[in-house]
């Protein structure tokens, strides 16, 4: 007889997709089956088991996919056929999430489940805006209140004569569109029309805004500015702390929606460096880091090690895949005893330190002209140099190295594809200017973004601006057609980040 599952409601957080627990996570990676609604970031999900079930159902506002009582029993139905089941809900599943009846009916059915509490809008959109919920000599007390309560129902479950005057502050969730009934309520029982209020829609999420009102204008002001679900209606005179308080809108970069083309394994730290500083990254692989065609030259280099003088690595993927098959041989770091270590770049001599490895020189400046210069008083004519790179690179370097004296072996570590980005969903974003901004780290991504994008990939480009992480990317830009606004002083990802922030603020410090 199969065993019976378990079904965990999970609270996914308000929006921003970091705002979730240790344990929620544990809780995604261990699923077999996912069920989610359309306020948990997509982004959790990718933390999933590759065959992982996931099962959308919808639950907007008065759009639901699935009807609730449907979702109660497609738990019950999954766990009954032995998942470890997750139910992610945005926000916390007892908090207007309906979780409750979830787990009445899992009880009913005699599953077993788990309550995984999440950060709830009701709090954390106030203070991504600024706004605390209390604070000392101005609100000692708050209320969280349905504002999705059908105003023609006849009697409301609202107390609205005991509310509207005994809270400090009131914090209604998916009262949007019912902020007619809801002001109108408040202050026909008492709290006055020039109490101030906020509604702030997408909270904590980088597409966040907040309108600064007072309940009296609150229902007109939002409907001019065309302000939809999801949002919340916070109400007292917390909200005036909102001019002293703001954070998260104030960063360099907010409300700036940014292309990253870097592979998929790589994009998180550029994203994460943008996303600090308020942009709203997507992510669209425009390569993939894939192995060689062949492992025999690098092999071979590998067990001739000592035959070289010079070991030069490109790339953090240089040295990920050098390391690889260094390992494969049954060496390890030691092998590179008596060899004079090149890393381009700081975070290629970075990620050669967490190897042990320090290297002997990184260049200021990551073109040929600059590697070369960095070497060429050490240099001993008739010196064996081994280049790790990428299949497929220019010749400049060891060419230069070359008329050096030096004898260069060049070999493929590893070779670059072009990535899986959705083609289609960015034509369509590029042609509707929703990206501000596209970043190239390097010349394949602009080319494989090309490819994806299509015929019209260029003048689809020319919508948004380009950052290029240097001249090398940025002269292919332009050989393609594409006007390249700004250029990293420094040649990382850091220095890409820098260039972008110095453009967007006017050289302000972030």
């Amino acid at each position: 007889m199969m065993k019976n599952g378990k079904v965990f409601l999970v609270g996914a957080g308000p929006g921003d997709y970091r705002l979730i627990s240790l344990k929620a996570l544990e809780c995604i990676r261990r699923a077999d089956t996912i069920v989610y609604d359309r306020l948990a970031d997509s982004r959790l999900l990718r933390e999933a088991r590759a065959d992982v079930e996931l099962i959308y159902v919808g639950k907007a506002s008065s759009d639901h996919t699935m009807r609730q009582e449907d979702i109660n029993q497609l738990l019950v139905d999954q766990a009954l056929a032995g998942k470890t089941v997750v139910r992610l809900k945005g926000g916390d599943p007892f908090v207007f999430g309906r979780g409750g009846e979830e787990a009445l009916q899992l009880k009913a059915a005699g599953i077993l489940f788990e309550i995984v509490p999440g950060i709830t809008s009701a709090i954390s959109v106030p203070a991504y805006a600024g706004i605390p919920v209390t604070h000392r000599g101005v609100a000692a007390s708050f209320a969280v209140v349905t504002g999705h309560e059908d105003p023609d129902k006849g009697e409301s479950s609202i107390r609205w004569d005991k509310l509207a005057t005994s809270v400090d502050t009131l914090v209604f969730l998916m009262g949007v569109e019912n902020l007619p009934h809801i002001t109108a309520s408040l202050i026909a029982n008492g709290r006055p029309e020039s109490t101030p209020a906020a509604v702030i829609r997408w909270g904590t999420k980088p597409e966040q805004q907040t309108l600064v009102t007072t309940i009296g204008r609150a229902a007109q002001e939002a409907a001019r500015q065309g302000i939809k679900p999801p949002a919340i209606f916070i109400v007292g005179d917390v909200v005036n702390l909102r001019e002293q308080l703001a954070w998260f809108d104030k960063r360099p970069l907010f409300g700036k929606r940014i292309l990253v083309t870097r592979a998929r394994e790589q994009a998180s730290l550029l994203t994460e460096k943008l996303e600090a500083l308020g942009a709203e990254c997507i992510e669209a692989p425009a390569i993939k880091i894939v192995p060689p065609d062949s492992f025999a030259a690098l092999d071979a280099a590998i067990d001739n090690l000592v035959t070289y003088q010079w070991l030069i690595f490109t790339s953090v993927n240089g040295v990920d895949y050098f390391y690889r098959r260094l390992w494969a041989a049954g060496f390890d770091s030691r092998a590179l005893a008596g060899l004079q270590i090149v890393a381009i770049g700081s975070q290629t001599a970075d990620r050669l330190r967490a190897k042990g490895i320090q290297a002997d020189v990184v260049p200021l400046e990551f073109r040929a002209e600059g590697i070369v210069a960095a070497m060429r008083n050490k240099l001993q004519p008739g010196a064996k140099v081994l280049i790790a790179r990428a299949a497929v690179a220019r010749d400049v370097l060891p060419n230069q190295l070359r008329e050096l004296g030096a004898a260069v072996d060049v070999v493929d570590a590893y070779r670059t594809e072009i990535g899986d980005a959705d083609g289609a969903y960015l034509a369509r974003e590029l042609a509707a200017g929703r990206i501000d901004l596209i970043t190239f780290t390097s010349s394949s991504t602009v080319t494989n973004l090309l490819d994806i994008l299509g015929p019209q990939g260029a003048t689809l480009i020319s919508q948004a601006k380009t950052a290029c992480i240097g001249p090398i990317t940025a002269v292919t830009c332009q050989e393609h057609g594409i006007e390249t606004d700004f250029i990293a002083g420094e040649y990382t990802i850091q220095g890409l980040v820098d260039a972008i922030v110095s453009a967007v603020t006017g050289g302000k410090e972030a």
